[in-house]
């Protein structure tokens, strides 16, 4: 007969060596070597997180978006300390968009950024385009020298980027989120991390949802079940910054 068995503690390490931390997390605790793990900060810029943004425009709730960049600001400050790298993924497109795809794509007709400019055209060329203040990352989080950032077109990080291979050549095995949208760019992320054997965990209160809260607790418990685990970022600095460097 085959043994059942349930797992206290989750991850290819046991987090009893040199380097190797166990971080708690949902449905259980998740062992890291910090040596092979990355923050990942998906799409902190102020088309998603600031007034006046894309998804502002595009009629999201953002009132609580400053949370995150709180939340997310301390996640960076605790891996920089020891050493562990910041990855930003930045999302959008050329001015013109064709990177956008145009209409033999579905991402032409599912991006709302491109639904609401078609809706207004006096906002073309303004969100989400390279070069803009919509693109840019928001000031609170604007990446320093060393940090690795990935521009990217979709959804996910790693659709058509280098990202995979920028991971792969730095030994990282383990992935740690924090951005906006939960319940798009960062879950979409996560699950193709998932599919190329990355251990995914999302920092729950370093990351907003587009929609609802109950679109934010879907998206948690989707992860949680299926594709990752998650974690909140007082666990996540208490975690790292016990380990000695």
């Amino acid at each position: 007969m085959s043994t059942v068995v349930d797992y206290a503690i989750a991850g290819y390490c046991h987090g009893d060596k040199l380097n190797e931390v166990i971080l708690p997390a949902q449905p259980e605790a998740l062992a890291l070597n910090m040596t092979q793990t990355a923050l990942i900060v998906v799409d902190m810029q102020n088309a998603y997180a600031s007034k006046n943004g894309y998804l502002d425009k595009a009629g999201f709730d953002v009132s609580t978006t400053s949370q995150v960049i709180t939340q997310t600001a301390k996640a960076i400050a605790a891996a920089r300390k020891v050493d562990i790298p910041i990855v930003f993924l930045q999302n959008g497109w050329d001015k013109k968009y064709t990177e956008a795809g145009g209409p033999g794509s579905p991402n032409w007709y599912k991006s709302n950024a491109l639904k609401t400019m078609r809706k207004q055209p006096e906002l073309m060329g303004t969100l989400l385009a390279k070069d803009t203040w919509d693109y840019d990352f928001v000031d609170e989080l604007k990446p320093l020298e060393g940090d690795i950032i990935i521009p990217k077109t979709r959804y996910s990080g790693f659709y058509n980027t280098n990202l995979d291979s920028m991971l792969r050549s730095r030994g990282i095995r383990n992935l740690v989120f924090t951005g906006i949208a939960t319940n798009v760019c960062v879950e979409s992320t996560l699950r193709d991390g998932f599919f190329l054997e990355y251990f995914g965990v999302v920092l729950a209160d370093a990351t907003h949802q587009a929609g609802s809260n109950v679109i934010q607790e879907s998206a948690l418990f989707n992860i949680a079940t299926f594709f990752g685990w998650v974690s909140s970022v007082e666990a996540f600095c208490e975690t790292v910054g016990n380990q000695t460097k």
